[in-house]
């Protein structure tokens, strides 16, 4: 994975929401599934280059406008994210009780790496996920369980949990108080 990789799903989707397309639309221009469109868009995975040249000609746009809005910050030491650039996200549309905040999301040299903070509502659902990172997890207040694959790990405030996030899995919060955590996403070409 080279540097610009991780910001692929950020540019589709913001070219998609300037156009006003549904992911429905573009999946069907694309011959692609939703579900794949959003796990692109939310950096759950990365497109392989057929699949990323679908969705640019589905786009409408030529590949090399498409990549002017892709950083690629080779050689960069450091990265700054001012509070204004940061955004809520909106992950997966079938879950419940899920709300992510994108705080942080940026490659240096061959490690991409983004952070959210993830709050999940009593009661909430959402089905096993994948993505194509290693996952750690701080829990900032609250508790919850993780299922991961088969086993269940019950997390509370000032836990850290950090496993293969290609393994399904999903935070479950059968409490009574909201959990918030802070989600560091780590996507490296080594995975």
């Amino acid at each position: 994975m080279n540097n610009f990789l991780i910001g692929i799903g950020k540019r589709i989707k913001s070219i998609r929401n300037k156009q006003k397309i549904t992911i429905s639309t573009l999946a069907s221009a694309a011959g692609v599934s939703n579900g794949l469109i959003s796990r692109i868009e939310n950096g759950r995975t990365i497109p392989s280059l057929p699949v990323l040249l679908e969705l640019i000609s589905a786009l409408e746009i030529d590949a090399s406008t498409f990549f002017e809005g892709v950083e690629n910050k080779a050689g960069a030491t450091y990265i700054l994210i001012k509070k204004n650039e940061q955004q809520f996200l909106e992950k997966e549309i079938e879950a419940q009780g899920f709300t992510y905040y994108h705080i942080f999301g940026k490659s240096l040299n061959t490690i991409g790496f983004e952070a959210v903070i993830l709050t999940i509502s009593p009661n909430s659902y959402r089905v096993k996920v994948t993505t194509d990172a290693w996952e750690f997890k701080y829990i900032l207040n609250g508790s919850c369980t993780y299922l991961i694959n088969n086993e269940e790990v019950t997390v509370n405030e000032g836990d850290s949990l950090y496993f293969n996030g290609r393994l399904p899995h999903v935070p479950v919060n059968n409490n009574t108080e909201s959990c918030t955590m802070l989600v560091l996403y780590f996507y490296s070409e080594n995975q």
